[in-house]
């Protein structure tokens, strides 16, 4: 039995690191799917502008049955072939598919990074979450033991009816505090399992895989940070496609092109040609190659065609500052944020310190006496009130940190380093 027992425990809980969990959600992410699709359609279409100028070749017929005076040329078989050879326009679509390709990729690059922070805010999250209900369990113990006390107490009359509630209400709120904590773990559980494709059931961190976060300076030049953002630098890079696509079909006009083209028939001699074309000077094998030019004198769609796309290219260039300030904005908001609630996380952690030190003095008494004869000796009600009050103040504490964690990290994603600070995690599990 002890040997089933054995092989069931490590189905009923799956630890997992927080590099894995990340790993994992970048390859099942919906988002980074999504960004792939498009790098791929960015790449293919900088073929496509680049292949116009390599010739193509088809081949068909159109056999049919004419009456009457020959309305076209009905050719059992025929080749073709065109080309693009010179257009003061297609190099600009070409630089402007380099572009967009290169806004792709930092697109990806962007979402990747969005991912991961995802990720790793809901395991710390779901860390946190357990290092609670930890600290609650023990806590839970210490009230109820106090409830004990106190029902002792208020029976022999050393303590009236009041303290045995105030006891009842302790433990109350831990049990309340710990619904509430179980409720958020079983949602990270949730969250991380559509993240990374995981089961829900049973999953749970593990605290050594968190890497430690890199000291961030509370001053820098957070509009020249901005600037390197991944989704900042893919907005840029979008704004300088547009402004090459509308170069290109304002060169669109005025300018000459040139186009390559070859063609190979095989007339039908089953149709009445001959009834209308001189039977001797009828040629059924034909074909032509050569070139077209074509200057474009005057074209108002084109025009206006031209003078949107630089529309649109203000756009995405006025979008992509808007966007760099904003980005600018937060960060610096966020780096004074985090000086205060470093300064909160000093506090609990002094706070959570003092307590243990309380407590620890509190069990020296009680179990050596006071070193004052005077004094009053330490009673078992009070040290479980100051193992109640030690949990809270950890408790506390643990609230804090996760608060700072939670911070800086969404700071490194603003600054660019998040992935940089997973990829320092220890790879295991």
């Amino acid at each position: 039995m002890a040997a089933i027992f054995a092989l069931l425990l490590p189905m009923a809980q799956a630890q997992i690191s927080l590099s894995t969990a990340v790993d994992l959600a970048e390859k099942s992410s919906p988002a980074v799917r999504t960004s792939v699709a498009d790098v791929r359609r960015a790449t293919a279409a900088l073929s496509e502008t680049r292949d116009v100028y390599i010739p193509n070749f088809v081949l068909g017929g159109s056999p049919s049955y004419t009456y009457g005076f020959p309305l076209g040329y009905p050719s059992v078989f025929n080749a073709n072939s065109s080309s693009l050879v010179f257009s003061f326009s297609q190099p600009d679509y070409i630089r402007a598919a380099h572009a967009a390709l290169k806004a792709a990729r930092l697109s990806l690059e962007d979402t990747q990074q969005q991912v991961a922070l995802d990720v790793s805010v809901a395991y710390i999250e779901l860390n946190h979450d357990l290092r609670e209900i930890a600290a609650l369990d023990e806590e839970k113990g210490y009230a109820d033991e106090l409830v004990k006390i106190e029902q002792q107490r208020v029976l022999a009359g050393a303590d009236p009816r009041i303290e045995e509630l105030q006891a009842e209400l302790t433990s109350a709120e831990v049990d309340e505090k710990r619904i509430h904590f179980e409720n958020d773990a079983d949602e990270m559980r949730e969250k991380l399992s559509h993240l990374a494709g995981l089961s829900a059931s049973g999953l749970t961190t593990d605290s050594a895989s968190i890497p430690r976060v890199p000291n961030i300076s509370a001053d820098a030049n957070d509009l020249a940070i901005a600037s390197n953002s991944p989704g900042i630098a893919a907005a840029y890079a979008n704004a300088k496609s547009h402004f090459y696509t509308a170069f290109g079909d304002e060169r669109s006009n005025h300018r000459p092109i040139i186009q390559f083209g070859a063609d190979y028939s095989i007339f039908s001699k089953f149709n009445n040609y001959t009834r209308y074309f001189n039977p001797q000077s009828f040629q059924y094998n034909n074909a032509d190659i050569g070139f077209i030019m074509s200057l474009p004198v005057f074209d108002a769609i084109h025009r206006a065609h031209g003078r949107r796309s630089m529309a649109e290219a203000l756009h995405a260039q006025a979008e992509a500052d808007q966007s760099r300030i904003v980005l600018a904005e937060q960060t610096h908001a966020m780096r004074r944020s985090l000086l205060e609630i470093s300064a909160q996380q000093k506090v609990a952690s002094l706070q959570s310190q003092l307590a243990q030190a309380q407590l620890q003095a509190v069990e020296t008494e009680l179990a050596n006496g006071t070193a004052s004869p005077s004094a009053q000796p330490a009673t078992p009600k009070q040290a479980q009130q100051a193992h109640i009050e030690e949990r809270e103040r950890y408790e506390d504490s643990l609230d804090a940190s996760f608060s700072l964690m939670k911070l800086e990290l969404n700071l490194l994603r603003f600054t660019g380093q998040i992935l940089d600070w997973v990829a320092s995690a220890p790879r295991c599990c």
